[in-house]
């Protein structure tokens, strides 16, 4: 009688389990995190960059900035729906072709709550990616800040994105030859900065700089908004990174950390040459450090460990802040808000040096983070390079081509009095600050 109760209550048990839970349900805790690191990723542009990029540009040109940021975050988060999102991986990233994912996902048509991707709710994975695919073209805001029409910056971002961003994104993610060569980006220095740096070095040279540049000052107008944007930047940056690992591992946590140390290294870093060149340290130096320390960490947080990113973080404080000067006072072009020199050559170094202090396999989460990498040098450190050339010559020739497209469409630049008297009166009919 007692084995009998036992098994009836056994065969309850699985009953009332079934019902409970689904056979296609998600680790409930991956999910969570993702969640997390996707609303993370999300706040890096709204209203991290944002009030980055705000704080950087002329009072008359406040609100066109933040309105390009907020514009584009609607507007691609549409066409990721429409089609950037099977563009990119397609219905099934490790069965699409090497250039394109296939179209089958056009509008999310094989999406429902019920499908998963990488051991996560599909809808999730869609959503995180999404927020990737917003906030690259918004980087590109700061190159040409100040002086694009604001019809012209929709139209050129949103062929972008789906011209140049998302198949760069198939390439490296979503099952195409990059990625199957053994590219190691773990969450972006291809696909997002050197793509978006690229993108902004073409605008700026093609758009040519803002009237008096070189000539007359321009300091940013709100420098305690840049730094409540770059502190954004900063905590949401681990949404970016750590969120690549798609889980909450020991992978997630080893991002987080090394991305952690690349931000401190790079502030730090900025600011002893700001010191050392010039005898003051400065607060825009500090939190431009950070960004380049956070860009160039990124596509190596999923393969070094915690010494390699004081390496590269150190690396990037330095060799950023020397192409910021050569860009603008050697070269004269006027990347306004310095988008190449920060993330495109950050984008550059830390896919390098990926390569230089990566190991097989998940990487060197073990150890000091350098013999293991030092040991993989040679095939990885070709590939890494091959990559990024193949990202920079393709981001340069389509940002350049849907320019000139957009040029010959509607014009790039407002004109001369329209930019001095600002952007914020002549596109948008409001001021950012009534005094």
């Amino acid at each position: 009688m007692l084995n009998y109760m036992t098994s009836a209550r056994g065969l309850l048990l699985v009953a009332l389990a079934s019902f409970s839970a689904p056979s296609f349900a998600a680790d409930t805790g991956h999910t969570a995190w993702m969640l997390t690191a996707t609303a993370l990723v999300l706040f890096m542009t709204i209203p991290g960059l944002s009030l980055f990029y705000a704080g950087l540009v002329r009072a008359k040109n406040v609100l066109s900035v933040l309105m390009q940021c907020f514009a584009i975050t609607g507007l691609m988060s549409v066409l990721w729906f429409v089609a950037g999102y099977t563009i990119a991986f397609g219905t099934d990233g490790v069965a699409a072709g090497p250039y394109l994912g296939d179209m089958g996902n056009m509008f999310l048509a094989n999406v429902s709550m019920d499908s998963m991707r990488n051991g996560i709710p599909e809808t999730l994975f869609v959503m995180f990616q999404m927020t990737f695919a917003v906030i690259t073209p918004a980087l590109i805001v700061g190159g040409f800040a100040e002086r694009m029409k604001f019809s012209a910056m929709l139209l050129f971002s949103s062929a972008w994105m789906l011209l140049v961003y998302a198949p760069v994104c198939h390439w490296v993610w979503g099952g195409g030859w990059l990625g199957n060569m053994g590219l190691q980006d773990f969450a972006g220095g291809t696909v997002v900065h050197i793509t978006a740096g690229v993108a902004a070095l073409v605008a700026a040279m093609m758009m040519g700089p803002r009237r008096g540049f070189g000539s007359t000052a321009m300091p940013p107008h709100n420098l305690t908004m840049t730094v409540t944007g770059a502190g954004m930047l900063w905590v949401g940056w681990f949404g970016f990174n750590a969120g690549s690992a798609l889980a909450a591992d020991n992978s997630a946590a080893m991002a987080m950390l090394v991305t952690h140390l690349s931000a401190a290294c790079g502030s730090l870093a900025w600011m002893t040459m700001e010191w050392i060149r010039h005898g003051k340290p400065s607060v825009l130096g500090i939190v431009t450090g950070m960004v380049a320390g956070l860009g160039t960490i990124t596509p190596a947080s999923g393969s070094v460990g915690p010494a390699a990113a004081v390496v590269i973080g150190l690396s990037a404080g330095v060799v950023c802040y020397f192409a910021t000067i050569t860009l603008k006072n050697t070269l004269k072009i006027d990347d306004s808000l310095d988008v190449f020199p920060v993330h495109g050559v950050g984008g550059i170094l830390g896919t390098v040096l990926a390569g230089v202090f990566c190991a097989p396999g998940i990487g060197i989460l073990s150890g000091n983070g350098f013999s293991d990498g030092i040991n993989s040098v040679g095939g990885q450190l070709y590939v890494q390079i091959f990559g990024v050339v193949v990202t920079f010559t393709f981001a340069l020739i389509g940002s350049w081509v849907l320019l000139k497209v957009v040029d010959s469409l509607m014009g790039l630049r407002v004109d001369e009095e329209q930019e001095t008297e600002g952007l914020d009166l002549v596109l948008h009919d409001e001021r950012g600050y009534d005094l």
